[in-house]
């Protein structure tokens, strides 16, 4: 089997089961789940822009660009690739590197751009690779990261930002590198000297990666990677995060289900912790009452890694950590939730409010919204306008001596679009400074209902909305509601990146945003009620007297 950069890194099962099927001309069928069609189709119309870029950066100053077609067959990107080599072309687009069959893999890059005495590999990538150094970071302090501009390779310390290194990247650059060395064509003779390129979501530098302190783990991977394609190293399912993506999980799901597999309800460390005691089984960790193992990985705690597999065997949604659960309530509340498409921007911030000392005033839904493809400068003005009103509530409810939250379900999404869109849209009438995003963050006034959720229960199905407001008795209207579902209804709704314009996803995005909001409200509600006393305590599901550590949660 040749290998691939996506080989080198992910489930190791996968890869067998893969590599079997290819041998026997059997295996799943290849379909794409929307969710991943949605990535492929972002990372796609993200690669075509930057090569776009990276084109008429070129057109501008006197090198030689070579620009394959990236919709020849492989083989004949490859040939085109090493005629352009040979040729001394300064940046060569879309090239593909001939399969090397000595060491089973395969190879390709969005550019190899002309360096010492031969070519750095540049890859696009549809997430980011740098931060904004923070603000507080000692100006004395030498900056390590390196950065080159988009139109030549001329990479400089660049103390403005920071890596967030990911190991895919740099795993295929490796690749890449040692390819291009194969061909007699790497940058440098010492691979400790070798460096690859990656540009990323934001499109506005080339960060340069080091290589060389890289090279013995890609050589440990492609040489462990091979040799469990080729069968001499065998695996077995376990339950991780890639299975929800991935077309083999009925099989493997059925396989660990049959064997009442650990990893059903614990990760892969904890899994592996578990090991180690003699725990493989579900019912084993459901009746264990010792100490946690030694390399128990802290996160999940270890009771609720015990309270999780009970709960699978007596089929219980959800265990209460306290007597009597508590959430922060308010005389005027708001319930928002935004929706984003991936990491071009905010589009949608929906809100609902309700004035707890006026029972009979219905709560009301209000949306502010762009229908102006993203990235676009309306959506600093939606932003604008639902931070404007939020503020004007909150001082409102202040100045009547009456108390104010707000509420979302799980904060990182919106803190980090309500950091951005401060710093992205300064100027726009209502987009607030930095500060005042931080200080309202940081307040009393914004509460996280995810948190309440994770301090009062125990949630061996998942925390996630869409998991939790069904037992408090919430149903979405649309049956195919979910994030990556309104994905694609944003893609439609704007007609974005050349997608047939449907109108009609607008109403569907609304409808979606405001059950969400609701979901959050009946969350919040069910917490401070009476109801929630149905649900069983840690206690009652393991017994009084249990050996545990605490039931509160870790983090």
């Amino acid at each position: 089997m040749i290998l691939g950069a996506r080989d080198l890194t992910g489930c190791e099962h996968r890869l067998a089961l893969d590599a079997a099927a290819r041998t026997a001309g059997d295996g799943p069928a290849e379909t794409e789940s929307p969710d991943a069609l949605r990535r492929i189709e972002a990372a796609q119309a993200h690669r075509a822009q930057v090569l776009q870029l990276l084109r008429e950066a070129q057109d501008r100053l006197p090198t030689t660009l070579v620009d394959i077609d990236p919709s020849l067959p492989m083989e004949r990107r490859a040939e085109l690739t090493l005629t352009a080599c040979a040729d001394g072309a300064d940046w060569i687009l879309s090239a593909a590197l001939p399969i090397d069959r000595v060491h089973g893999r395969r190879g390709h890059a969005e550019a190899l751009i002309r360096h010492g005495q031969g070519y750095v590999p540049l890859i696009i990538v549809n997430h980011r690779v740098v931060n904004p150094a923070k603000a507080d970071r000692d100006p004395a302090e030498p900056a390590t990261l390196r950065t080159s501009p988009l139109d030549r390779w001329a990479p400089e310390r660049d103390p403005a930002r920071t890596n967030r290194p990911n190991r895919r990247d740099a795993l295929r650059l490796a690749q890449l590198a040692a390819m291009l060395d194969g061909l007699g064509y790497a940058a440098a003779p010492d691979r400790a000297d070798w460096v690859g390129g990656v540009i990323g979501v934001d499109a506005d530098c080339i960060l340069a990666v080091p290589l060389g302190a890289v090279m013995p783990e890609y050589e440990e991977a492609l040489e462990r990677r091979r040799a469990i394609a080729a069968g001499t190293i065998p695996t077995v399912p376990r339950r991780i995060n890639e299975c929800r993506s991935c077309d083999w999980w009925p099989r493997c799901k059925a396989e660990l289900e049959a064997g009442d597999d650990v990893s059903l309800v614990v990760g892969g460390a904890g899994t592996a912790a578990l090991a180690q005691m003699g725990i493989t089984t579900v019912r084993q960790l459901a009746d264990y009452r010792g100490d946690p193992p030694p390399e128990w990985p802290g996160y999940p705690s270890f009771t609720d890694a015990v309270v999780a597999a009970s709960c699978r065997r007596a089929e219980v949604p959800l265990v209460r950590r306290l007597d009597r659960p508590t959430v922060q309530r308010a005389d005027v509340e708001v319930d928002v939730d935004m929706e984003s498409y991936g990491e071009r921007g905010a589009y949608l911030w929906g809100t609902l409010l309700t004035d707890n000392a006026a029972p009979d005033r219905p709560s009301r839904y209000l949306p502010f919204v762009t229908w102006d493809p993203l990235p676009s400068s309306d959506e600093g003005r939606a932003f604008g306008r639902f931070w404007t009103w939020l503020m004007d509530s909150r001082r409102r409810a202040h100045e009547a001596g009456r108390t104010f939250a707000a509420y979302c379900y799980s904060e990182q999404a919106e803190n980090r679009w309500l950091r951005a869109s401060a710093d992205r849209f300064g100027g726009i009438p209502g987009v607030p400074h930095r500060d005042e995003v931080e200080e309202f963050i940081a307040s009393d006034d914004w509460v996280d209902i995810y948190q309440a959720v994770n301090t009062n229960f125990i949630c061996p199905d998942g925390k996630g909305l869409k998991r939790i407001a069904p037992i408090a008795g919430f149903d979405w209207q649309d049956e195919q509601a979910s994030g990556v579902a309104s994905m694609e209804w944003y893609a439609a709704a704007v007609g974005l990146d050349g997608a047939p314009l449907d109108a009609t996803q607008r109403e569907r995005l609304l409808r979606y945003n405001e059950d969400d909001v609701q979901a959050t409200k009946v969350l919040r509600e069910w917490l401070s009620s009476e109801r929630i006393l149905r649900l069983p305590t840690v206690e009652d599901l393991l017994g009084a007297g249990t050996s545990l550590p605490s039931a509160r949660p870790v983090g």
